[in-house]
């Protein structure tokens, strides 16, 4: 389904995209030719070394944190991970009476981007939900492939539920949001647990997320040649994340992979894709096997634009109406717990 969808839609049947969704927004044709402009010079991150890479990256994604909205505050403190090594955390504050907490997973091909990237983005959040958002810095691939990033994600969902350091005294609900490859880190976090029987989040809010590695899905083929993300740069970033190919088997790394009965047990998920976008398919099948088992959760696909449109808050409404969208999704889940 297309635009505003509310929770249980998805049990509609329509997932997949329709050919009206694939052609672009105005608004989006012009933030796209901006684009060309401003990155006539710049080259493909992922043919770079992962250095110069990840600097382009963190140049790209400037423009998409200027003017930030303000918060109540904003506290840096870091995490022992898993490898010993400390991971840098930030917990946003939206308002003296913010409730609850949203750990948010950056994304960035599980090879570039960083908290300051999504920074934005995580603020809008957080300001929408009036929640305490959470972003941190985990190990990037190709240097560190998996698990090493998903292991960095568990140790800061333990920080959480141990209340450490700037976490204590957090009350209300939890959630684990990401994009893209965060989204991916963020429902694969939710599989593993599931798994070891440890505690999930109250709810999921994940978007336009990489769940498969099926290269020859509907939106792979539509959506080859981008605008944006390409299919070439997504088979690139799948060999930085995991070189040894066997290993995608696992739910761990292809959430789609996962059994029924693991999928039934995860908490209520607020879902959304980009129609112009080779994850695209990827969230549409995810929908689709949510609904097949009789779950009601929320999917809303976004017409017209592409993949990463979130991150354009500032110039695009399809990306502000995303956010207060997820927001909604998160504030229904603690609205539930407060009555039950």
């Amino acid at each position: 389904m297309t635009g505003g969808a509310t929770w249980g839609e998805a049990d509609k049947g329509v997932f997949e995209a329709q050919d009206g969704d694939l052609c672009l927004l105005p608004e989006m044709v012009a933030i796209l030719a901006r684009l060309a402009a401003e990155d006539a010079d710049a080259g493909d991150p992922t043919l770079m070394t992962p250095e110069e890479g990840r600097a382009q990256a963190e140049r790209a994604n400037v423009r998409w944190n200027r003017e930030m909205p303000a918060l109540f505050s904003e506290t840096a403190f870091e995490v022992a991970g898993s490898a010993g090594s400390a991971i840098a955390c930030r917990l946003m504050t939206p308002s003296a009476d913010a409730d609850g907490l949203i750990v948010f997973v950056h994304g960035g091909g599980w090879a570039f981007c960083s908290m300051a990237t999504h920074e934005h983005a995580a603020r809008v959040l957080a300001i929408a939900a009036n929640a305490h958002v959470l972003t941190f810095d985990y190990r990037l691939a190709p240097e560190h492939p998996y698990p090493a990033g998903l292991d960095d994600c568990a140790a800061i969902w333990n920080a959480v539920l141990e209340g450490q350091g700037a976490l204590a005294g957090i009350t209300g609900p939890r959630a684990l949001a990401g994009d893209s490859a965060g989204a991916n880190l963020a429902l694969a976090l939710m599989l593993r647990q599931i798994a070891e029987g440890d505690v999930l989040p109250d709810t999921g809010l994940l978007f336009y997320g990489v769940y498969d590695d099926d290269f020859q899905s509907r939106s792979y083929i539509d959506c080859a040649e981008g605008p944006g993300l390409t299919r070439a740069k997504m088979m690139r970033y799948w060999d930085f994340y995991t070189p040894d190919k066997s290993l995608r088997k696992s739910p761990f790394i292809s959430p789609l992979k996962a059994n029924d009965a693991a999928l039934l047990k995860l908490p209520p998920l607020y879902l959304n894709a980009a129609a112009i976008d080779p994850l695209r398919s990827d969230t549409a099948r995810l929908a689709g096997r949510l609904s097949a088992l009789g779950r009601r959760d929320q999917y809303t696909l976004y017409p017209g634009v592409v993949h990463g449109f979130m991150q354009m808050n500032p110039v695009l409404a399809e990306a502000r109406t995303a956010a207060e969208e997820a927001a909604s999704a998160f504030l229904e889940v603690a609205g539930k717990m407060k009555t039950t």
